[in-house]
């Protein structure tokens, strides 16, 4: 070993050392804030958000953004868990996207609450069993889920308190380590058709057999192993060790779902957020156009607009919108009370800090 290289593992050493002090000084102001909470929620996602999104316009590198903020993720969770570790629900069993973007958001130091249905996790929200709950809303390629824009529509106590954007990378997983001798594909349907292009190019004449998780596809790829694969992330293949055939088969490389954060807890301003709504107009001519007339008068940016069937009648239907600020800022307060004067129905799922 060289000079050179021994100094500058010394100097390794000295930082480790350093943060480690810093870190648990951290960790001990963490525990005299939990001290003064008085009974306060556990989690502040405004202050978190704040937190990650300072250290990110701070960095100077060589380390990325999202790395930093994958970090410090990890060291507010660690934190957070010395007050009361949370629980998380979201689809299971171990291994699928969703339980991903519940670690992309709240780190490891939490009590994950795999569920068999997306109804499940928001039973587990609303009946205080789980903290928090982490659901798919929509894909960049297979545009929304709507069983789940139901749920929120149809939920009584859940609130949108966050939202997580998540990279997903498919997988082909097999035993099988010929392609031509696979007879079935097992995957969620969102992944069937997050990957249509490269199944009718690479596997043209393989059954796509639609399951509830990614998981659950890996898991029953190792029930057939000679003519059977599945569609999921690489954490379910290593998870359930299924060999990998090929990575990245999504149509698109920039495949992206955006989940909800679902919790009990209004969240307060964080500097830069956004408010989810669902709402139903009168049946009347202009009707629609009256519904966002006041978002534009009051100056207020929608970034989403999805229609879904209303459950009230046939031809009826509701819209979800996302739109700039926080439900609390003037003009967005200002515009969801006229709102409230001309639309049939109106319902604010939440405030919540914009991902970063």
């Amino acid at each position: 070993m060289t000079d050179g290289l021994k100094q500058l593992r010394a100097q390794i050493d000295r930082l480790d050392d350093e943060l480690l002090k810093l870190v648990n000084q951290r960790a001990g102001l963490a525990q005299q804030i939990g001290h003064l909470k008085d009974n306060e929620a556990v989690l502040r996602p405004e202050r978190e958000a704040q937190v990650l999104q300072r250290v990110q316009d701070n960095n100077t590198g060589p380390l990325s953004k999202q790395a930093v903020a994958q970090l410090f993720t990890e060291i507010m969770s660690q934190c957070r868990a010395l007050e009361a570790p949370l629980s998380v629900a979201y689809l299971g069993p171990d291994g699928t996207f969703s339980e991903a973007a519940a670690l992309k958001r709240f780190g490891s130091a939490v009590k994950g609450k795999p569920c068999g249905s997306f109804d499940e996790v928001f039973r587990a929200v609303e009946s205080g069993n789980a903290n928090y709950g982490v659901v798919p809303v929509e894909n960049s390629s297979e545009g929304m889920i709507g069983h789940n824009l139901d749920l929120l529509l149809q939920t009584e106590k859940a609130k949108v308190c966050g939202e997580v954007m998540l990279s997903v990378h498919q997988c082909l997983m097999s035993y099988q380590p010929d392609k031509a001798f696979i007879k079935h594909v097992y995957s969620h349907p969102q992944s069937l058709g997050q990957c249509q292009d490269w199944l009718n190019a690479n596997l043209p004449n393989a059954e796509r057999i639609p399951v509830f998780s990614n998981a659950v596809a890996a898991r029953m790829a190792t029930e057939r192993t000679h003519d059977s694969a599945a569609i999921a992330g690489k954490n379910a293949a290593e998870l359930y060790g299924v060999p990998v055939i090929d990575e990245n088969i999504e149509d698109d490389p920039r495949n992206t779902t955006r989940f909800l954060v679902i919790g009990s807890q209004d969240v307060a301003p964080s500097g830069r957020d956004k408010t989810s709504l669902v709402m139903s107009a009168a049946n009347c001519p202009g009707a629609v156009h009256d519904l966002l007339a006041p978002l534009a008068r009051h100056g207020v940016s929608m970034t989403k607009l999805e229609s879904r069937p209303a459950r009230s009648g046939l031809w009826e239907y509701v819209f979800f919108l996302d739109i700039e600020g926080h439900q609390s800022d003037t003009k967005v307060a200002a515009a969801l009370a006229e709102l409230k004067q001309v639309a049939a129905f109106v319902k604010v799922l939440g405030s919540y800090p914009v991902a970063v």
